[in-house]
């Protein structure tokens, strides 16, 4: 029996290598595939590519078309670098990505889109000697650009606006960006991981709020970069589910910390003017009424006062005042419907 098989019932092994070396390597991979072929198969290229380390690569598929799953099938076939896992149900980012964490036992966790690379074969080395040079960083967002032309990619800018002009340098964040990033595993691991309830949108700020307040910091590198292609394949369009689950999973996570309090409702009228401006009424309500009606969630506040502390310094103050916040955020566009940083 494979040794991804043996760990669990959900998932089947489909080809490459049966599981990761038993242990000692640097660090997983973990790629999510549900059809864009082409573009996942580049990010896998990608992954192989990689030198200065040594690592393995899991690409879990989560309900793919079964001609696209053939053909990942074979091209993974016989790889000792990679194994193709078939989930037993779409998890999600979240879900998936955990699930994939799940399954090996690298000092590190990287994660790439399934239309993103890694810009050269030292990216993921550089981005683990930033890591291992700083004992207390918990996680690296890495820069990401656009593939054709290498612009930032503001679609995936999840940091302050007033930080767009930093994208090439270095600071400390509250956040990083899926779309391509490393985790150390000891951080993850503290704080358990993304929360499957969350299935995609805002799992990484989750995951980060609870690194930040077992005492682990976030950085951004913009030297150290990922090629985004942007696939609209099986892409979620903001003018529906995608609103939905943003406005959801922001306020989810605003329960989980502060309970449903002024805090909540400030945030709550403030997504439902920036939905009914952008024509998006019915969505904004929706988001709002799953946050209220979602149950299980664990308490996670109060923030330590040094968390506290980290947040105002590394976010809050770029943001400014809820005034500016106000006339900044709050009615500006969404993002596909201009090319603007991803709002807060």
């Amino acid at each position: 029996m494979p040794i991804v098989a043996a760990m669990s019932p959900a998932c089947r092994h489909l080809a490459g290598a049966p599981g990761p070396p038993r242990a000692g390597y640097d660090a997983d991979i973990v790629i999510l595939s549900l059809d864009r072929l082409d573009d996942t198969l580049a990010a896998i290229a990608s992954a192989q590519a990689q030198r200065g380390l040594s690592h393995h690569i899991f690409v879990l598929d989560q309900g793919s078309r079964p001609e696209g799953l053939a053909a990942l099938a074979r091209v993974i076939d016989g790889r000792a670098e990679t194994t193709l896992v078939q989930l037993d149900r779409n998890r999600g980012v979240a879900g998936g990505r955990a699930f994939g964490a799940g399954l090996g036992s690298g000092r590190f966790l990287a994660a790439l889109d399934n239309d993103a690379s890694f810009a050269d074969a030292f990216t993921l080395a550089a981005a683990i000697a930033a890591l291992e040079a700083d004992p207390r960083l918990g996680a690296l967002g890495l820069r990401i650009v656009v593939h054709a032309t290498g612009a930032d990619d503001l679609l995936s800018w999840g940091y302050p606006a007033a930080l767009v002009a930093r994208a090439g340098g270095s600071f400390e964040t509250a956040t990083f960006v899926g779309a391509g990033h490393v985790i150390r595993r000891a951080a993850w691991e503290d704080s358990g991981g993304y929360t499957e309830a969350l299935f995609f949108c805002w799992e990484e700020l989750d995951f980060c709020l609870q690194i930040i307040d077992r005492g682990w910091r976030v950085r951004y590198r913009g030297d150290i970069v990922v090629r985004h292609r942007i696939s609209q394949e099986a892409r979620v369009d903001w003018a529906g589910r995608r609103w939905v689950q943003f406005v959801r999973n922001r306020l989810w996570i605003e329960r989980a910390w502060h309970g449903t309090g002024l805090r909540f409702w400030a945030r709550a009228c403030g997504y439902l003017v920036k939905g009914g401006r952008n024509g998006l009424w019915r969505p904004s309500l929706a988001g709002l009424a799953a946050a209220l009606g979602a149950r299980g969630i664990k308490r996670r506040g109060p923030q330590a006062a040094f968390a506290r502390d980290y947040l105002r310094a590394t976010d809050g103050a770029y943001r400014g005042s809820w005034l500016r916040r106000i006339g900044g955020e709050l009615f500006a566009r969404l993002p596909g419907r201009a090319a603007t940083p991803h709002p807060g």
